[in-house]
């Protein structure tokens, strides 16, 4: 007498075919691949505060002469001469062309490049 036919699931389970690894499925983009046009403008994040035991300083001594700014010109000038080197330090930093302190680009330049070197979308 002949054995009863085996279920398919078995005959798989015994020849091993459960365990061979199949492909993984091939990822078609939905998009080409591409760089855009232009990224989103966005703002740098804020930088540190400058000159702030200058303007401490500064209101100290107006609150100590009820707010007269003729006993207190050694402590405006000091402010104002930070602010206007703080200024000075911030241009040159975004000066055309720099990178950021970590290394990145602005949104602005980065549009200025990708302006500059287009992507070929076709062939010629």
């Amino acid at each position: 007498m002949a054995a009863p036919p085996l279920p398919g699931w078995v005959r798989r389970w015994v020849s091993g075919q459960w365990r061979q690894k199949k492909r993984p499925p091939a990822i078609r983009p939905t998009r080409p691949l591409a760089l855009a046009d232009s990224v989103a403008n966005r703002r740098d994040a804020p930088g540190e505060a400058t000159c702030i035991t200058e303007m401490s300083v500064m209101m100290a001594c107006w609150k100590q002469n009820d707010f007269n700014d003729a006993a207190c010109t050694e402590e405006i000038r000091t402010f104002y001469d930070c602010v206007a080197k703080a200024e000075k330090e911030r241009k040159d930093q975004n000066a055309e062309g720099t990178l950021s302190p970590r290394g990145d680009l602005t949104s602005s330049q980065v549009n200025r490049l990708l302006r500059r070197f287009p992507q070929i979308t076709r062939y010629i």
